[in-house]
């Protein structure tokens, strides 16, 4: 059988995403970076794998995907077991929302290209981009701090097992923490996030520069 290949940037919230899925399901696979900063994402090759020119794309039983959201749902459907999402459709309900309010709500507006396009906009230097960040990335948080706020969740986002949301808000906390967004008062998430820390399959996630 062929290992898959996960093209990923080492800083990429969406590609942590999926790394965190792979590991969780003890999927090996080869990581072949694309550094973003080096626009290595807008070149001929890349776009050929992904004419969206973003990151993840993962090659996976002959076939090529991208989303990493749409990785992680096939993986689910996918591989016996993985409980990525829920049994129930209510279940599956809440986690795909709380997965999608962060990586439709938040990490849009957060990624290089806006961020990027409004620092020449605005004519702003690094303390725009930084406080966009805090801004966004703290309401952001501050919703879903709120949403958790919920008989479902349990020592993880939904339950007491790792699901689809929680692979979205470890990468968001880390960025939070990256930009020093004030997540002080978010003892949910806080406590989530503790948890998450502990699995292996999160550890060895983690962002390190390649």
């Amino acid at each position: 059988m062929t290992t898959p290949v996960l093209y990923d940037y080492w800083r990429s919230s969406a590609s942590y995403r999926v790394r965190i899925a792979l590991n969780l399901l003890g999927i090996e696979y080869e990581a072949v970076s694309v550094n973003l900063l080096a626009k290595e994402h807008k070149t001929p090759e890349h776009l050929a794998r992904n004419p969206k020119g973003a990151v993840p794309v993962l090659d996976i039983d002959g076939l090529r995907l991208t989303q990493s959201l749409a990785i992680v749902e096939y993986l689910e459907e996918t591989r016996p077991g993985a409980h990525l999402l829920p049994p129930d459709p209510a279940g599956r309900a809440r986690v795909r929302a709380l997965s999608y309010a962060i990586a439709m709500d938040i990490h849009p507006i957060c990624n290089l290209s806006p961020v990027a396009h409004v620092m020449a906009l605005t004519g702003g230097g690094d303390a725009v981009r930084s406080d966009w960040m805090k801004k966004f990335i703290g309401e952001g948080l501050s919703a879903i701090e709120k949403l958790l706020d919920h008989p479902a969740t349990g020592r993880f986002c939904h339950g007491d097992r790792p699901t689809m949301a929680d692979l979205c808000l470890v990468p968001q906390v880390y960025n939070a923490n990256r930009w020093q967004a004030d997540t002080a008062s978010f003892s949910r998430i806080n406590a989530i996030v503790a948890e998450c820390a502990k699995l292996p399959a999160f550890e060895a996630a983690y962002p390190r520069e390649s």
